[in-house]
């Protein structure tokens, strides 16, 4: 007797259901992208029993003829594609036909819809994918969708259902995704008689504030960049505002809500080290691309899609959020508490490049900064002999590192600096070293205190990412060379990353066996620590496991933590103040390699509060 047999319509239809309806949110998701499909201006959801029970998704969108309703819930009936070349340009969120045919084969359906050319709408009730009823009803233009007792002739489906908390928690979130990708549709979700979101607002933004509450909402970063035929829009949650969950990232291709784990590690990626290990920003990126350079028919959930290039897709967004950081204020404020008199860390709120003196006796704008510390600031380096450690230039505002050889936008221009015949009378400022760990300067707001240690770890980690890059050389040779005895296992590991290290300027010779000899270190070294700096290095980079950087980058920042003065080095105030220059040359100041504030400021309007001067 043959073992092999063909399965009946009745058992393919409900393993078909399984691959789209999983949840009751999965029943959510498929009618309200109809309901966006049919240009509806209004959706309108509610729900019971978490959608256990009953499901309603109405719009005032077109709305279906008699005939096309008739056989909407037959399987791979579909109004989005007809050819294999249209499933190579969808532009609609719904297009394989399989949404009403899945949900009516495992719960009990209801249709009533009307198209603006028929006089009467449509009703059609459908129970376990039979059809029950078709009928005449009076009703306005638009569709409304009921769902009944899903998986109600799949018992053990539904079993597997959660409680109603988690079941809500997903359908809260679809209808909320939508509602900001779709700002120009009316959303409402009504939960047992509840209604628990009115998403009427006519921005992203706004939107965003609807779901997440205003006050959250003001403290983004808004960006937007155009490369040739990507457009990248958005907005990033500032580090102070991170959870220990991803929940609260959105990412939209098309309008289409997505996942991807490597645009969510490009965007990780952009933050740099400004996150502590473990916490995940908010954030709400709008990826708009020729539908041709997407596949978006890899699930029948539709949530996962392939880029044609997502390797200049990463680079982009990877680009584009590291320079919306950078222009953003993040140096975190401290004040002091009126009730406990203890000091209390806040983010950073007024903005950054208006508020420094200069070092020394020199030449300041109005805002307090020198013609030095503004080219500093806006990564602008005074030209030097040696080229390959500073940039040429006097205008530029931000550089965005051009990744993976994509085509990234030129830097932005800002206004010319003003000539030294501009500035007003000369001004000094004052440095002082608290307890050999801090540096205390003063801003035309108030204090800059910056942790000497994390600052040079700063200063550090980026000269070494960029000397990969350059061809110069930048070790100093040892007037008598090292011999380093390793174990095998750490032997192995200086093999791997030695072309690494001889770039950073370290000159290691490697010997048969487990023995090396160090005959150079790069200039940064300070004397004394040549003997320690490549086991240190080794060591760490058996530890360090931080996924979100590259060999390379984990390399620079064991470089960097090891190189940097430490607390506890004494500093002349030259050297404080030339370490404050070089920081506000980096690109990002405000966070060491390995997450930790580099400075805090301390307004001057708390220090009046405090001595009753307000």
């Amino acid at each position: 007797m043959a073992r092999i047999k063909i399965l009946s319509e009745e058992i393919a239809s409900k393993i078909a259901a399984g691959e789209v309806v999983q949840r009751p949110e999965s029943v959510v998701k498929e009618l309200v992208e109809n309901a966006i499909d049919a240009n509806a201006q209004h959706i309108s959801i509610i729900i019971k029993d978490a959608g256990k029970s009953f499901i309603s998704v109405e719009d005032d969108g077109t709305g279906m003829p008699e005939e096309d309703a008739a056989i909407c819930f037959d399987r791979h009936a579909t109004s989005k594609i007809s050819t294999y070349e249209d499933l190579m340009n969808v532009r609609t969120l719904g297009f394989r036909g399989e949404a009403l045919y899945s949900i009516a084969s495992v719960a009990q359906v209801e249709l009533r819809t009307k198209a603006a050319s028929d006089e009467l709408g449509t009703y059609i009730r459908v129970e376990g994918g039979q059809k029950r009823e078709i009928s005449k009803i009076g009703r306005d233009v638009g569709t409304s969708v009921i769902v009944k007792n899903l998986f109600f002739n799949t018992p053990a489906r539904r079993n597997f259902l959660r409680q109603n908390s988690t079941e809500f928690r997903h359908i809260y979130q679809t209808v909320s995704h939508y509602a900001v990708s779709f700002p120009e549709i009316k959303f409402t979700l009504e939960s047992d008689g509840e209604v628990v979101l009115n998403a009427s607002s006519s921005t992203v933004k706004a939107r965003l504030g609807e779901i997440f509450g205003e006050a959250f909402a003001d403290t983004l970063v808004s960006f937007e960049e155009e490369f040739g035929h990507l457009h990248l829009s958005g907005f990033l949650g500032k580090p102070d505002y991170t959870k220990r969950t991803r929940g609260e990232q959105l990412l939209f291709l098309n309008q289409r809500y997505v996942v991807s784990k490597a645009i969510n590690h490009a965007v990780f990626s952009g933050y740099e080290n400004l996150l502590e290990k473990g916490n995940f920003p908010f954030f709400a990126i709008f990826i708009k691309i020729p539908p041709e350079e997407v596949d978006v028919n890899v699930h029948p959930s539709k949530l996962e899609v392939k880029f044609s290039d997502e390797r200049s897709i990463y680079g982009a967004v990877r680009s584009t959020v590291r320079a919306a950081l950078i222009r953003s204020d993040l140096i975190p404020e401290i004040t002091i508490s009126s009730e406990s008199g203890r000091l209390i860390m806040k983010g950073g709120s007024s903005p950054f490049r208006g508020g420094f003196v200069p070092v020394s006796s020199k030449p300041v704008d109005e805002s307090g900064l020198s013609r030095e510390r503004q080219n500093s600031f806006w990564n602008i380096r005074p030209t030097k002999e040696n080229a390959a450690e500073t940039v040429a230039a006097d205008k530029m505002a931000y550089a965005v590192e051009p990744l993976f050889s994509m085509k990234i936008p030129q830097p932005v221009e800002i206004r010319e600096l003003s000539t030294r015949e501009d500035y007003p009378a000369q001004s000094t400022e004052v440095l002082y070293q608290l307890h050999n760990k801090y540096i205390i300067s003063q801003i035309s707001t108030g204090l800059l205190v910056v942790d000497q240690h994390a600052a040079h770890e700063r200063v550090l980690y980026e000269k070494a990412l960029n000397r990969f890059n350059d061809q110069g050389k930048y070790t100093q040779q040892l007037l008598f060379p090292l011999s380093l005895n390793l174990n095998p296992s750490d032997f192995a590991i200086l093999q791997e990353i030695n072309p690494d290290l001889t770039a950073l300027g370290f000159n290691i010779k490697l010997f048969s066996g487990t023995t090396a000899v160090l005959d150079g270190v790069p200039v940064d070294i300070k004397a004394g620590r040549e003997n320690t700096i490549v086991s240190e290095i080794i060591e760490d980079y058996k530890r360090d496991n931080d996924l979100r950087l590259t060999p390379r980058e984990k390399l620079c920042k064991t470089y960097a933590c090891k190189a940097a003065v430490k607390a506890g080095d004494y500093l002349s105030v030259d050297e404080m103040g030339a370490l404050l220059d070089q920081l506000f040359a980096t690109q990002v100041p405000y966070v060491c390699p390995h997450g930790r504030p580099v400075l805090i400021k301390i307004p001057l309007l708390e220090l009046d509060r405090r001595f009753g001067r307000t």
